[in-house]
């Protein structure tokens, strides 16, 4: 894996740990610097957790993901991480 990837992995993971945290205002900054729909997908559960449920479906559409409501934000944050760490195994 590359520097470049190395790098986006662990802001990703980064994002997460804030998200999970209940911090999506520090996990944006990172996901709004992101490109890819892992990120888009980050910054849809951001827009989420803060109860912003527009922008977050605006975001899960980005990811190509349905959004799946308010409630499910934990649930994602598991799921993301998991999608995390496949990505990174690949």
């Amino acid at each position: 894996m590359s520097t470049a990837a190395d790098g986006r992995s662990a802001a990703l993971t980064r994002a997460l740990d804030l998200l999970a945290a209940g911090d999506w205002q520090r996990a944006h900054e990172i996901v709004q610097e992101q490109k890819s729909t892992l990120g888009s997908w980050l910054h849809g559960i951001v827009h989420t957790l803060e109860g912003d449920l527009d922008n977050a479906r605006y975001w899960y559409r980005h990811a190509k993901r349905e959004f799946p409501g308010a409630g499910a934000a934990a649930q994602e944050i598991a799921a993301a991480r998991s999608a995390l760490a496949e990505e990174h195994l690949a």
